[in-house]
């Protein structure tokens, strides 16, 4: 994605051929995620880290400069992540609270596969450089626009309630910190639910909320099937 791609050339190298800046630092990010974890963010070196991407330390600096430009590429992975999700999601032919429930369930199931992402980029980002700390909130909010826009669309299409704006900015925050509530709780949660329940009882708890600032009864439809088998 151009602007994921951007937010990459902001972290310097020296390296010329793109896609294998990017290859190898998708692999430093991974890395990292399970040694910040294990380790803490200050304990882990780039030493460390360097070794077990099966790199030498110099090579390493020669993707990144700092763990700090670690964790931002660790930050921005999850945000791309999530916005192919959204896109993709916006573009299949759905009908009505479908259309929403897709946008939703997609971004859960980023929350549920980066999970350790998430959860890392909440605990750690405090210790970034402040210009990072500035660009991780921005694409944060970037990402929860993605959410108004296409509950803003949906509303002009009539597949979602004619809601005013400043309910549709609180749903789409909700839908946010739903999602990454999962992430959070997920040591509690994973022990009564399924990613698909959570999903279907969380979506069905914004549709209610939904159809009640609009006085209806207004529920997503329970016959798309998705990927999983699962219904929503």
């Amino acid at each position: 994605m151009k602007e994921n791609h951007d937010q990459e050339r902001e972290v310097a190298t020296h390296i010329k051929n793109k896609e294998l800046v990017r290859e190898r630092r998708r692999k430093i990010v991974d890395v990292a995620v399970k040694l910040f974890i294990e380790h803490g963010y200050h304990k882990t070196t780039t030493r460390a880290l360097a070794k077990k991407t099966g790199m030498s330390t110099g090579s390493l600096y020669e993707y990144v400069s700092s763990k700090d430009d670690v964790l931002y590429l660790v930050c921005t992975s999850i945000h791309a992540e999530v916005e192919r999700g959204i896109k993709e999601a916006l573009a299949r032919p759905v009908e009505n609270g479908c259309a929403l429930a897709e946008v939703i369930r997609e971004f859960f199931l980023v929350c549920e596969r980066m999970s350790d992402h998430v959860l890392l980029m909440y605990q750690v980002t405090q210790f970034l450089p402040e210009k990072w700390q500035k660009k991780v909130l921005e694409a944060e909010l970037r990402i929860t626009d993605l959410f108004i826009e296409a509950m803003k669309e949906l509303r002009i299409s009539g597949k979602i309630p004619d809601l005013d704006d400043h309910t549709i900015n609180l749903i789409g925050h909700n839908i946010s910190v739903l999602g990454h509530t999962w992430a959070f709780r997920r040591w509690y949660f994973a022990k009564y639910f399924t990613i698909d329940e959570y999903i279907e009882q969380q979506t069905e708890f914004i549709m209610r909320f939904l159809g009640k600032k609009n006085n209806q009864q207004y529920l997503p439809c329970r016959n798309n099937v998705t990927d999983t088998g699962s219904s929503v």
